[in-house]
């Protein structure tokens, strides 16, 4: 559905993968602060301070929602989304390695990592298209 504001046509719809993505990541953004544990123990030890990377990935995730939500911030949001699934890709390799004795968590575990693909692809299309 489109308006006109000044002579100028605006789109007042969202596309479906805008609203997915805004709404998964509020979503376990959220969940990094109600029942962080689960997040802490897919940050790879090295990082050090398990928790302070799960609130700070918590913020960038509803930070990126916020922007997503957002018309004028969408394109941006887009990006920053792409990129912070980009960075927080490592933690699913390292997810890997840590069950890889297990049978059923390693599995879980490697079915994970394709799932980023259409994450990033759905983030960058926001960028671009801006809606």
């Amino acid at each position: 559905m489109t308006k006109t504001l000044g002579g100028r046509s605006t789109a007042t719809s969202t596309n479906a993968r805008t609203v997915f993505m805004t709404g998964l990541l509020g979503f376990a953004g959220t969940m990094h602060f109600l029942r962080p544990k689960p997040f802490d123990s897919i940050v790879p030890p090295s990082l050090g301070n398990r928790r302070a990377w799960t609130y700070a990935s918590g913020v960038a995730e509803l930070g990126c929602a916020a922007l997503l939500a957002v018309p004028a911030t969408r394109r941006l949001g887009g990006a920053a989304t792409a990129a912070l699934m980009v960075a927080v890709y490592p933690a699913n390799i390292y997810t890997v390695a840590k069950h890889w004795k297990s049978p059923k968590g390693r599995a879980i575990a490697l079915a994970r990592l394709p799932l980023q693909i259409p994450l990033v692809q759905m983030s960058w299309a926001i960028a671009r298209s801006g809606d």
